[in-house]
């Protein structure tokens, strides 16, 4: 499998990149780290996509298991680091919020690829015969909600797992984004088949969110090719981390895509 991945920081100066993204050629991943609650998010991320296994995640027992067999060193290292720091509250906040991330996660396996995901990253499946995307979310408007997390030290929430298979084709594209990233793509491909995806459009402007905004600037946007004029500007300019920033930041001045971190991985047999 030829894979590669990119991600970027916010368009503002002195932050950090909370995703991270991996592109092996047996394993593409995105990891959203969330920094809206706990410490060390970045950190988290990094980890959990550097320790991702060669063979597929397909169930939530077996993502259990796997968190379970590496969640204490990196806790260990992380108390250690927040010591370091003599932050009496930085330390308090690790030791009652620990640190929070998403995962998404794509493998080949024979004839098919096999897919998983825990939160809003999303895994998706383009076929340039047919012109279909497929994806691992539920409706735009849910990208509103809070997203379930991998906690480096809370169970996990059987609700928040889904796993499943994309077949395999020879005009095959498979990649993973980040939740902000995977929101414009999604949205992109109901307005270029508005006709007859209206109701999941209209539902999500209706939410009177960020997103809402977000969707209802796109919609009065000009008619567009989304193979050619969305997800080839991404893969295009994947290998080019200042052409990627510039594309991503012109979408951002349109109203196009929400002020976020950027992660992509495109994966192809």
């Amino acid at each position: 499998m030829k894979a590669k991945g990119i991600s970027i920081t916010k368009f503002e100066p002195g932050v950090l990149n909370e995703d991270a993204v991996l592109a092996r050629p047996d394993c593409i991943a995105v990891s959203d780290g969330a920094g809206g609650g706990g410490v060390f998010a970045e950190r988290w991320s990094l980890y959990l996509v550097s320790n991702l296994p060669s063979q597929p995640i397909t169930t939530f027992e077996a993502l259990d298991g796997w968190i379970e067999q590496i969640w204490e060193p990196f806790y260990n290292e992380c108390e250690q680091w927040a010591k370091r720091l003599q932050d009496g509250m930085f330390l308090k906040k690790f030791y009652d919020e620990g640190s929070f991330a998403t995962l998404a996660a794509l493998w080949p396996c024979e004839d098919r690829i096999c897919w998983m995901t825990y939160g809003d990253s999303v895994a998706f499946h383009y076929n340039r015969e047919t012109k279909v995307l497929e994806y691992t979310f539920g409706r735009l408007a849910e990208f509103n909600k809070p997203p379930y997390l991998i906690n480096c030290k809370d169970p996990l929430n059987v609700d928040g797992f889904r796993a499943g298979t994309f077949e395999l084709s020879h005009s095959s594209l498979f990649f993973v984004a980040s939740d902000t990233l995977a929101h414009y793509i999604i949205m992109m491909y109901l307005l270029a088949h508005r006709d007859s995806h209206h109701d999941e459009i209209d539902e999500a402007i209706a939410a009177h969110s960020k997103n809402s905004v977000i969707v209802k600037q796109a919609a009065i946007a000009r008619k567009m090719d989304f193979e050619h004029d969305v997800l080839g500007k991404l893969v295009n300019c994947i290998g080019h981390h200042t052409n990627f920033k510039r594309h991503l930041k012109r979408l951002h001045k349109q109203g196009l895509i929400g002020h976020d971190d950027y992660s992509l991985a495109v994966a192809q047999l």
